[in-house]
């Protein structure tokens, strides 16, 4: 089987689950479970609980907690990506090629929409606590969840990010590297912990993982912006140039293109090498760290 074909299949595999865990009825407040469910389904790359499944695998646990923690992963950042779009913080209308969930169902629905997914993300979350065989390992996994998604990891950088942005402050490259490791890496940083954690490492190691996973997430972010430059529409599925139409600084803007594409390889080289310092099956791991800073979408 290729990657990609891989890689479809476990996409397949996350939207089943993420489609399982949003069937219900939400009662009078079902319009609003509406609206959640749009903002998970779409075309998302679903790669924070791909990760922690690839992660957990190559450490070979039985982890019957982690369809759990992948789902709620996912609800966090699906949420934020809610709240990122609004107008209040980036005013974009298209996120994956199709209208964002303010422009579809208004700014207030669009609000409670993000509120309903990140507390439904911990309720999925603590569910596992009904299936685990180490209610102490999961309440680890749980710890570092909340942790990486609050003001310690990506609502801190995100909080940065609108302060430089929206107050004026100058945003220096401590900040926007600051801003880099917590708004983005953070949660991918979640997802590789969590799946070591379940998976069966020990402490040291899911250190080391939570070290690639910061490598892996500032070079994603730092693709990102490249791709801001010279990606299209059709690839990205939003609008591109906007940072340069909002005057916005990038790491491109503050370190210049060519130390952006340089910068790209040396995070992922660094992630690339703790993952094959580690014994198991990384084949598919490696792979995937890959494509991700060498996409076009």
């Amino acid at each position: 089987m290729s990657f990609h074909d891989e890689l479809n299949q476990k996409v397949d595999k996350v939207n089943n689950l993420l489609e399982s865990v949003l069937k219900v009825n939400a009662g009078f407040a079902d319009y609003l479970m509406e609206a959640m469910r749009y903002s998970v389904y779409g075309t998302g790359k679903r790669l924070r609980p791909i990760l922690m499944e690839a992660t957990a695998e190559l450490f070979r646990g039985d982890a019957p907690e982690l369809p759990y923690f992948m789902a709620a992963i996912e609800l966090i950042h699906s949420y934020s990506l809610v709240h990122d779009d609004m107008p209040c913080i980036d005013n974009d209308e298209y996120r994956r090629g199709r209208k964002t969930t303010h422009a579809v169902y208004g700014e207030t629905t669009a609000l409670l929409a993000g509120d309903g997914l990140l507390n439904f993300a911990y309720e999925t979350a603590a569910a596992a606590f009904n299936d685990t065989k180490d209610p102490v390992k999961t309440a680890g996994a749980m710890k570092i969840l909340t942790r990486k998604a609050g003001i310690f990891g990506m609502v801190g950088g995100q909080a940065v990010d609108v302060d430089c942005e929206k107050n004026k402050n100058p945003l220096t490259k401590e900040k926007l590297l600051y801003i880099h490791e917590n708004k983005t890496a953070a949660l991918i940083e979640a997802a590789m912990m969590i799946g070591a954690l379940l998976g069966g490492a020990s402490a040291e190691d899911v250190k080391k993982m939570e070290e690639a996973a910061s490598a892996i997430g500032i070079a994603f972010q730092i693709r990102d912006d490249i791709l801001d430059v010279v990606g299209t529409f059709e690839e990205l599925g939003k609008p591109i140039g906007s940072d340069a139409d909002n005057d916005k600084d990038t790491y491109i803007t503050l370190f210049g293109f060519d130390k952006a594409q340089e910068d790209v390889k040396m995070y992922s080289d660094k992630a690339l090498s703790i993952i094959e310092s580690f014994e198991g099956d990384k084949s598919f791991l490696i792979k995937l760290v890959e494509s991700l800073v060498s996409r076009n979408k």
